[in-house]
């Protein structure tokens, strides 16, 4: 196999011209035959260049508003042709192919069409078919042929040719090809999600997810785990805008987008704090200032709090960032932050603040994928609303406004904690939660404890659980965590129901003089 190839003439067709400038000239320095398509060849023109255009080369005019160009085996000859094979070369000169061996195609913007919320027939349009075509040839032949389909790749194509005169080497070629396929992979799979979504089939016969990296990652989980960041859309976590600190880990990026999505179910009422640890909420509150929100989840679990991750629904205030600064806290995401704010924050030079522009859509409808041995298991993320409406009161106290509301807030934070999980809430705030346990009674004496716990450091003469109400992420199967909450001073609860000891569920209830609240709606996050 080959190991340095001259490039001698080179086939660019970008939509992106970002870089092409520079490149073009590099090219032409070291003397490499330019040809291109439509609007590459004439921007290639306009900067002083020769270019041979692609139709010239074919024989056949661009046709069909240019879905017809490089599908021909002048172009795909030139690519696919392997120089060392006698019959390929004598292919070649039989039928007057030269070898092209750089080709630098980046696709129609499908994605960013999408993203626009254009319409089904613009969408169709920006589908690539002669882009990916020449992407695979060029990429399978890289034992002759080096193919670029991103601009920041150019540079590095630069130094390659700088270090090799005029050449590349074999095991640049085969990192090229690397990234090429990958990107021809992730570009049909924006295509086959796009039309699933369309068709609203929620299991296509082949289900494909794809993404751009953004970063490597210094470790995953653990320090012996390998990881990185890919992007396969636009916002949240991953288009956040990193204003200060290092760079975010796994386990940051893990939870700060628990804490992005929690923040967002309240993106549209009072201020609002979320204080995750570990991808569960450890405090969450509403408040009529932020910084006001922020004390009261902090004082929810203070313990937990320490080296957390905090997102709200607001932008940052000074006063809410000298808060926050109080305490060891790896992450900041926040929707903006205010001069006085940011510097604030930049005297923690540990600390990451990340802004995010507007909050995520939290009903907007998005794909759940978790990796099991052998396979995939994919679902329609938890995007569903409580309505209202649906709601039924099963027992004889009737929950009051203020009740009510506190429940439908306990609700809303025992969604975004994990499995089995109990949520204790006061006056729009965690008071207790106790998330991931196998048995739910566990989880509801867990919480109680907390709000225990942190009578106790606050110097309070009782535990903030009483008079709380509590929310149940599944039924109780069994009267025992309902009795546990009444213990530790709950006066009313909101559960799914559902369960075959409902009515017995209930009659304790009763016997306690609590209000209890029926979702016909179960929230597992396992």
């Amino acid at each position: 196999m080959t190991d340095l190839v001259p490039i001698r003439r080179a086939l660019i067709s970008v939509s992106d011209k970002t870089g092409l400038k520079d490149l073009a000239a590099m090219l032409a320095a070291n003397g490499v035959a330019l040809i291109s398509t439509g609007g590459t060849a004439r921007a290639l023109r306009d900067m002083g260049h020769e270019v041979r255009d692609v139709s010239d080369l074919t024989g056949s005019p661009e046709m069909m508003d240019g879905r017809v160009k490089t599908l021909h085996p002048a172009v795909h000859g030139g690519l696919l042709a392997l120089r060392d094979h006698p019959d390929h070369v004598a292919a070649m000169k039989a039928h007057g192919i030269d070898a092209i061996d750089l080709l630098v195609v980046n696709l129609y913007p499908f994605e960013a069409t999408v993203a626009s919320g254009a319409v089904g027939a613009d969408c169709i349009e920006n589908i690539d078919i002669g882009g990916p075509a020449m992407i695979r040839a060029a990429a399978k032949n890289h034992a002759h042929v080096v193919v670029l389909t991103d601009p920041e790749d150019y540079p590095a194509l630069r130094d390659e040719i700088a270090a090799h005169d005029g050449a590349t080497g074999l095991a640049f070629r085969r990192r090229a090809a690397m990234d090429a396929f990958g990107r021809t992979a992730s570009y049909d799979a924006a295509v086959a999600s796009w039309m699933a979504d369309r068709l609203e089939d929620a299991a296509p016969r082949n289900r494909i997810a794809g993404g751009t990296r953004v970063s490597t990652l210094r470790y995953g989980e653990n320090p012996h785990q390998r990881a990185a960041l890919y992007r396969s859309s636009q916002g949240g976590v991953v288009g956040a805008d990193l204003i200060q600190g290092k760079e975010l880990s796994y386990n940051n990026v893990a939870d700060a987008d628990a804490a992005l999505a929690l923040a967002a179910e309240f993106r549209d009422g009072p201020p609002a704090c979320v204080i995750v640890k570990h991808a569960n909420p450890c405090g969450v509150a509403q408040a009529d200032t932020l910084t006001e929100a922020y004390g009261r989840a902090f004082d929810c679990d203070r313990t937990s709090a320490f080296g957390g991750i905090v997102a709200v629904n607001r932008p940052l205030d000074a006063d809410t960032a000298r808060a926050m600064a109080g305490i060891f806290t790896e992450v900041v995401i926040a929707p903006d932050a205010d001069d006085a704010a940011r510097a604030v924050f930049a005297e923690r030079k540990n600390l990451r603040l990340m802004l995010t522009g507007a909050l995520p859509d939290p009903r907007r409808p998005a794909l759940a994928m978790r990796q099991v041995s052998g396979g995939w298991l994919v679902q329609d993320a938890d995007t569903a609303a409580l309505d209202p409406a649906a709601l039924r009161i099963v027992s004889r106290t009737q929950p009051t406004e203020a009740q009510m509301a506190d429940l439908l807030f306990a609700w809303t934070v025992a969604k975004h904690v994990k499995s089995n999980a109990i949520v204790y809430a006061r006056d729009a705030a965690t008071v207790g939660i106790g998330a991931g346990q196998m048995s739910r009674v566990d989880s509801t004496r867990i919480a109680a404890r907390k709000a225990a716990d942190m009578a106790e450091a606050l110097g309070l003469s009782a535990s903030p659980a009483e008079g709380s109400v509590v929310a149940s992420d599944a039924f109780f199967p069994f009267p025992d965590g309902l009795l546990a909450a009444a213990g530790a001073g709950a006066r009313a609860v909101i559960q799914p129901g559902g369960s075959v000891r409902d009515a017995e569920v209930i009659a304790v209830a009763d016997e306690a003089g609590i209000a209890m609240v029926f979702t016909g709606q179960r929230h597992f996050r396992h």
